[in-house]
């Protein structure tokens, strides 16, 4: 994304104190659903986090010692498992210095999947790295943020090595034209207040044919959204209350994640949660 965009946009959502307090009181400050098998509690997120991070890594396929980079790392949980799931060396880039520094901070404590891990501030757009630098790329629901995918596609065509691998766990949109106006209405105010504007241009099939013009060969989609939807649904019960004391009193958007909760699980029609898989000839 650009770095006008990231600033007015990204970095005022997850500033604010709703996505601060909660991202950290329910998560620990790591910013992605969970795999859920049946009879799994829905309020166990870690557990649930930490299998979706396998799973990434096992997308991947890669042999060990192979590099990789993640692509929107936030404070660095999902690139620890990856490397220590797979024997991979990680490269985590973000645009939030503070997480870049917490991910530091975290990975120094870890042992050796920190030590196969790496952490610097730039973004997918203008990828710091030189052509050919990975064996592996994947992103973890960052994607949405980007105003130009095209663009960060082709970033990230041009750093993998011939062979490399990309894995993309993404949210998809229904083209709105097949909505009802107040699952559109919600659709919109969940992306324009969650600085989403990916998702609204990633309609079903969209991000699997932006990768083949860039280049890529791409493996069939996973739709992966009921695997998530237990998390979805603690998150919606746990925000209905302070969503609608908010609304009660005319300031329904200020709890952004409340809101995008109770809205995308009541609309289940308007999203759905896919696993990509492409490679670079």
């Amino acid at each position: 994304m650009t770095d006008a965009h990231y600033r007015q946009h990204v970095m005022p959502y997850y500033r604010t104190f709703e996505s601060r307090f909660g991202y950290l009181a329910l998560l620990g400050r790591t910013r992605h659903f969970g795999w859920y098998e049946p009879g799994d509690s829905p309020l166990r997120f870690a557990a649930a986090m930490r299998r979706m991070e396998v799973i990434a890594a096992r997308k991947l396929a890669l042999p060990p010692t192979s590099s990789v980079l993640d692509a929107g790392c936030g404070v660095g949980e999902t690139a620890r498992t990856v490397a220590r799931s797979s024997g991979g060396y990680v490269t985590g880039i973000d645009g939030i210095e503070s997480d870049i520094a917490i991910a530091r901070q975290r990975s120094a404590r870890a042992g050796e999947p920190g030590r196969r891990t790496r952490f610097l501030r730039a973004n997918y757009h203008a990828l710091p790295f030189a052509n050919a630098s990975f064996d592996g790329l994947y992103t973890m629901e960052s994607f949405v943020h980007s105003p130009n995918p095209r663009q960060g596609l082709a970033e990230f065509f041009r750093v993998l090595r011939p062979g490399g691998k990309l894995v993309m766990l993404e949210y998809s949109s229904t083209p709105q034209a097949q909505l009802s106006p107040r699952a559109r209405t919600a659709l919109h105010r969940v992306c324009e207040l969650s600085a989403m504007p990916g998702l609204l241009t990633m309609t079903h099939g969209e991000l699997e044919r932006l990768l083949q013009q860039t280049g890529f060969t791409v493996e069939p989609t996973y739709d992966a959204t009921t695997k998530i939807l237990p998390m979805l649904w603690a998150f919606s019960v746990l925000g209905r209350l302070p969503y609608a004391i908010a609304r009660g009193v005319g300031r329904g958007d200020s709890m952004v994640n409340a809101m995008a909760a109770v809205e995308m699980y009541r609309h289940q029609s308007t999203w759905r949660y896919t696993i990509c898989v492409a490679t670079k000839p």
